[in-house]
């Protein structure tokens, strides 16, 4: 045998003898304790990154935990992946635990006999009643949640967003009570677009906006939204079904030809917020991002001014027609 390894009747005489439970596990499996140590440092890091995880604003490459957003909807949402995560944590520590102290300890290498019984009448109950009062205790708070972002009563502003193969396109068919007539299509950036092209002999890595890579997921027109205020969107598609999907702000929503779905969000922090499409859409299913601007309601009021504006003009500029 090398050093620093044991054969596997020496890792049972180890068992038998007691001693660290973890040690005794390893020591049982035939894994060298300095390898041990080792699977356990990086378990234990992979549970402090998916702690911290939680704390960024925005999603992040190999980020392991979901993002908390920055609407209330998707701050609800993560307080509630958070409580039922650590209750199938505790389940799984609950019923592992208990198979891996039923495989050592009773173990027929230490003379274990099987009981002969079949049945036992308060284990069965408790094993009933117990899952189904830890499911109506996570089903609470679950639907609290769920009504909660099916409210969309009380909007002071509507989106309709429409998709197609393979772009957006955004209407912003009211804010505070008054029509407007910003309407226009987003689609995939011309770098990102340019760079995907076989053999085009550019690096994603060299498309950025700023110190951000933003590869496949930039757009040649963002979708512009006030914070503090209850944004009201319809979601609804010309083609096949795509999906609405951006993290940040908790939700995402199926866009689905001849049928018409809603949601709402009330953007807490201003920023850039990017998504994409998530449903399998064709071929092009990739290279239809989505960007979110969120500014302030003064800023935007101005920018929604100019793009009406712009609109008007645009309706306005007819040519006169030559004289002979």
């Amino acid at each position: 045998m090398g050093a620093g390894t044991l054969s596997r009747d020496a890792s049972v005489a180890a068992l038998d003898r007691g001693g660290s439970s973890f040690a005794t596990f390893f020591l049982f499996f035939g894994v060298d304790l300095m390898k041990a140590g080792a699977i356990l440092r990086y378990g234990f890091g992979l549970l402090a990154a998916a702690a911290s995880a939680g704390a960024l604003a925005n999603p992040k490459p190999w980020q392991l935990n979901m993002t908390e957003g920055v609407t209330e909807t998707a701050s609800r949402v993560h307080s509630l992946h958070m409580l039922i995560l650590w209750i199938c944590i505790v389940i799984g520590v609950i019923v592992f635990g208990a198979m891996t102290v039923a495989m050592i300890k009773f173990r027929k290498s230490k003379g274990a006999v099987p009981a002969k019984w079949s049945h036992n009448t308060l284990a069965e109950v408790l094993w009933t009643v117990i899952p189904v009062l830890i499911l109506i205790g996570m089903a609470w708070p679950a639907t609290k949640t769920l009504v909660y972002m099916a409210d969309v009563t009380e909007s002071e502003m509507t989106v309709k967003v429409t998709g197609y193969q393979w772009m957006w396109r955004y209407e912003i068919l009211n804010y505070k009570g008054e029509s407007t007539s910003v309407n226009f299509v987003s689609r995939l950036d011309r770098q990102s677009d340019t760079t995907r092209q076989l053999n085009s002999g550019l690096s994603p890595d060299d498309v950025k906006t700023g110190d951000e890579n933003t590869y496949l997921l930039n757009v040649d027109k963002p979708l512009v939204l006030p914070t503090n205020t209850k944004i009201r969107f319809v979601i609804t598609a010309d083609d096949v079904i795509h999906s609405w999907w951006v993290p940040n702000l908790g939700w995402k929503q199926d866009a689905i030809p001849g049928v018409v779905n809603q949601s709402w969000a009330k953007i807490d922090k201003a920023g850039t917020y990017r998504g994409q499409c998530a449903e399998l859409c064709g071929k092009d299913h990739g290279f239809m991002p989505i960007v979110v601007n969120a500014v302030s309601p003064q800023e935007f009021e101005q920018w929604l001014a100019s793009q009406q504006a712009a609109k008007t003009a645009d309706t306005t500029s007819v040519v006169a027609p030559g004289r002979g």
